[in-house]
């Protein structure tokens, strides 16, 4: 048991040495290795399911990938929705981001229309659900289309 112990600890010795061949020559240690970042290029993808829209070919789960290059996936204004997806997160911006608490919103009521959006979005999980209860939340509708279909309440 003894000498496996010892031949066991030869070779870790001989794997550090040779690892050690490639550190530089002045004796400089080494900081600890990058953490990976997301791949370049990969796309954003999220899934948009409208219910109660009033319009039969917008209701449905559609897909939607952002990439740099294009946009592609089921949702019908996939290139418009993308961009504007981009523009709205400008500055940091959270274009998924629910009515902040305490806003003081109108009392109206803009349709039965629902949405529910989820997936990743510049690498952040997104699960957000839009309705038309309210003014705030028909005013954050409005701002998302043509991510959300054009409903008339």
């Amino acid at each position: 048991m003894l000498r496996r112990l010892a031949l066991a600890s030869a070779a870790s010795l001989a794997s550090l040495s040779a690892l050690g061949a490639a550190a530089p020559a002045s004796g400089e240690v080494l900081g600890p290795l990058p953490v990976p970042l997301p791949l370049l290029g990969s796309p954003d993808t999220l899934t948009v399911t409208v219910e109660r829209s009033g319009n039969p070919a917008a209701d449905g789960t559609f897909r939607l990938e952002c990439r740099p290059e294009r946009a592609s996936g089921t949702h019908p204004r996939a290139q418009k929705a993308c961009e504007r997806l981009e523009a709205l997160s400008e500055g940091g911006r959270d274009p998924f981001a629910p009515v902040p608490q305490g806003r003081m919103c109108t009392q109206q009521h803009g349709g039965p229309a629902t949405a529910h959006v989820e997936g990743t979005w510049h690498g952040r999980p997104v699960d957000a659900r839009f309705s038309r209860a309210d003014g705030c939340e028909i005013g954050r509708w409005e701002e998302l289309r043509p991510v959300l279909p054009m409903v008339r309440g």
